[in-house]
């Protein structure tokens, strides 16, 4: 029996972006200390906050759906480069005395989208095409 070590790795990298960025939904939709302060600080609460946690629920479900798994990533990359810019020049790396938890998973999230994108790069080629 042979081990598809490229797939189990696709599903290792879907799993852990999807699953962090679904981990963070409570605290973005429950109103949670933590991401009310982050986005009262970027001058975007409330509705920064839930258009996120929106657009980071859709990334989720895309990214676990084969067919749409770089419409996903692309979405996902696109939202932790947001994050990760405003912890760089607004933010700073640690929140509320979080030790740099948040930034560390935006970091993760990210690695695990564009190493999709990466890897996947065909279908990123024929999705474009597809747009124009």
């Amino acid at each position: 029996m042979t081990i598809n070590w490229q797939s189990k790795g696709i599903w290792i990298l879907k799993l852990l972006a999807a699953f962090i960025m679904l981990q963070t939904l409570w605290f973005k939709f429950t109103g949670a200390e933590e991401s009310v302060y982050i986005f009262s600080s970027l001058g975007m609460e409330p509705w920064g906050r839930i258009g996120t946690g929106v657009f980071e629920l859709i990334a989720s479900a895309l990214i676990l759906f084969p067919r749409t798994t770089v419409i996903g990533a692309g979405l996902g990359a696109g939202l932790m480069s947001g994050a990760l810019f405003f912890h760089l020049t607004k933010l700073g790396i640690s929140i509320k005395g979080d030790g740099g938890q948040l930034f560390v998973y935006a970091l993760l999230v990210l690695l695990s989208c564009l190493l999709l994108l990466i890897i996947k790069r065909k279908e990123v080629v024929a999705f474009i095409n597809q747009l124009f």
